[in-house]
This record gives C-alpha cells, structure tokens and sequence, in this order.
C-alpha cells in the first residue's frame, strides 16, 4: 500500500497530466517551438543574436537557435531532410543564392507578409528574383599594411603598380571574394563577365602570393607576408579595430558590392515566423545597428544612415552609391566549378 505521501505525489502528478490535456494545443505547441536559422560565425552573428532576442521576446516560449555552418554542409543536410526541413532561413551570398533557386531548397518571398519589404532598394529586390530579403552587402575593396606601403592605393588598376610586385595576395577562386577578384581583373582590363581572358592574364602578370580564403590573406597581410590585397571591408574593418596596422580603400571606379539575402527554406515548419524574422530584418533599427562598428553591413533599405565609424568601409553618399560595381553572377556561377579547375591550375604552388 502507498504511503500518504506516494498517493499526495501521485495525485499531484494526476492533476499536472490532467491539467496539461485541457490546455490549448496551440500553446503546446508555441512552448515547444524553435526556429532554427543559419548564421554567421564569431562576432558577424551579434545582430542576429540581437534579433533571436527580439523574437524569443515577443513569442514567449518560443527559441530561437543560430547555427553557425558552412552553406555547402547546410544544403547537404536540406536536400537529405524527409518532411520538414532541419532548417528554417538561411543567409546565402549571390552566387549560392542563384543556386538555391535553380536546385529549389529555397522559397519565394511573400511581400504581404513583410510590411519593411517596400522599403528595400529596388537595386537590391532585382537581384533576389523573388527569393528572400536583400539583407546586407558587403564590399571588396582593397586592403594594405600601412606599415609596408609607402604610396596608397587609389584604384583597381594600382594593383599592378611596380611598387607592389610580389607584395600582392589575391584569393583561390573557391570563394566569393576569389571570384569577384578574378571579375574585377578582367573588367579592369577589358574584360566581362562573358570574356574572362584579360582577367587571367592579367592576375599571372601580377604573379600574386595566393591564400587559401580570405581568412588567411588577412592573416598575411598582419605578418606582413604580403603588403595589399583584394578583401572584404567587414574583414579590414575587424582588423583594425583590433589595432592591427590595416587600412581599407573603396577603390576607383568603385568597390564591388555583393548582396547576403535571407531566404525561408523549402518545407519550413514556420513560414510565418520566418516572414516575421525577415521583416524585423529589414526595419531601420536592425539595418543601422548591423552598419555600424564592429560589422559594417551595407544596409539593403532606403533612408538607414551610416554611422560615422563605418564610413571608412560602406559607401555614406548618393555617389558612392552610384559607383558600387557589381558582378553577373548569373554567368559566374554556373561555371563556378570550371573556373575553381583553372585557377589552380594557374597558380598551383
């Protein structure tokens, strides 16, 4: 026979399981909700970090989850998902963004379901297709150690100035940046996105010192391995920030911005958190936190001011705006693989 306390807990635990089947499904359901959205890694995930905050306030009980990962490994596990996807949003740069729409594990955006969206540049929803928000862009311009350059950098074509033979680090065409830069070469010189050859000859004259990403030719350029290099502003911005002797230039006729766009995953369980997560996004008070110090995120909507620190690394005037170049990555990325091939072909060590 039970003790009087073993029946008290018994009839306590009755009452709790009693209790719980008369509350609403939906409230069971919103205590056990978690949104789980693709993130950067390290200090870039701040804003996010911010904006789960936001969410998990507005929604009690809900969690929401950044995961910080490589897109390559994120698709995998997307394509391989029966039901619902592990995933809910991911940001995707250009190129990976355009292939996220050809293979169909991204969803088309609803413009009813997100208010901020008609506050985008028009610029930057052309780009998207329709797929996700135009988040953020970041730029590549030019990075240099001060301490081992005497004359600065004005523009794209200085590169090849005399003065920095041997002294130039440019990325494996297996990243963004690496293939912007090869773009930006070819441009430079004649070239096009449809017409690449200048862009080559050009990069195997400048006999350039290659690193692995562009993680590494920041590192470089701090051991000062190399004094200049093609490279992210966020990147250069960090740098600094850390007292390294790095400066950062928006070159002539114009850095090239490279649009992140967040876009809902096929087969999401919470479409309508997602709409929710890429609308808060898009207000004036994400886009102006994620544009300043330390992260220095272009901002995608119209009217966001530039803090005065991130001047230095995002264009702060209607005509540096209008200089921002950009690169067809509808021609780039389906011969990414081709183009990766021939590259280290060229500069194989």
């Amino acid at each position: 026979m039970n003790s009087p306390i073993d029946r008290r807990a018994f009839l306590s635990t009755a009452v709790a399981a009693g209790a719980a089947a008369t509350l609403p499904t939906r409230l069971l359901a919103q205590e056990a909700k978690e949104l789980v959205i693709v993130s950067f890694a390290g200090q870039l995930q701040e804003p996010h970090q911010w904006l789960a905050k936001r969410m998990e306030e507005k929604h009690p009980g809900l969690k929401v989850r950044l995961v910080p990962s490589e897109s390559q490994d994120v698709v995998a596990q997307i394509k391989a998902a029966q039901g619902y996807s592990p995933y809910d949003a991911l940001p995707n740069g250009e190129p990976p963004h355009l292939i996220g729409i050809r293979d169909g594990y991204i969803e088309k955006v609803d413009p009813a379901k997100i208010p901020n969206y008609a506050n985008l540049v028009p610029d930057f929803v052309a780009k998207s297709q329709g797929y996700g928000v135009p988040a953020s862009y970041s730029l590549i311009g030019i990075a240099y150690n001060e301490k081992m350059v005497k004359t600065p950098p004005k523009g794209w074509a200085d590169l090849w100035n005399p003065e920095y033979r041997g002294k130039v680090g440019i990325p494996r065409a297996s990243s963004n940046l690496g293939l912007g830069v090869l773009v930006i070469a070819a441009k430079t010189f004649g070239g096009s996105e449809d017409n690449l050859e200048p862009g080559w000859a050009k990069l195997q004259e400048l006999k350039p010192i290659v690193g692995r990403s562009p993680t590494q030719l920041l590192q470089m350029l701090e051991r000062e391995e190399i004094a200049l290099a093609p490279i992210w502003n966020n990147d250069a911005a960090g740098a600094a920030d850390k007292g390294l002797p790095i400066k950062f230039i928006k070159p002539t006729p114009g850095p090239v911005a490279i649009v992140s766009f967040m876009s809902a995953v096929a087969k999401t369980r919470h479409p309508d958190l997602v709409a929710e997560w890429m609308n808060l996004l898009l207000s004036v008070e994400y886009q102006t936190r994620a544009a300043n110090a330390p992260y220095f995120f272009g901002p995608t909507v119209k009217d966001v001011p530039i803090p005065e620190a991130a001047k230095p690394y995002t264009p702060a005037t209607p005509a540096e705006v209008l200089a921002l170049q950009s690169v067809d990555w509808a021609k780039i990325a389906p011969v990414r693989g081709k183009l990766v091939e021939q590259f280290d072909r060229l500069f194989a060590s």
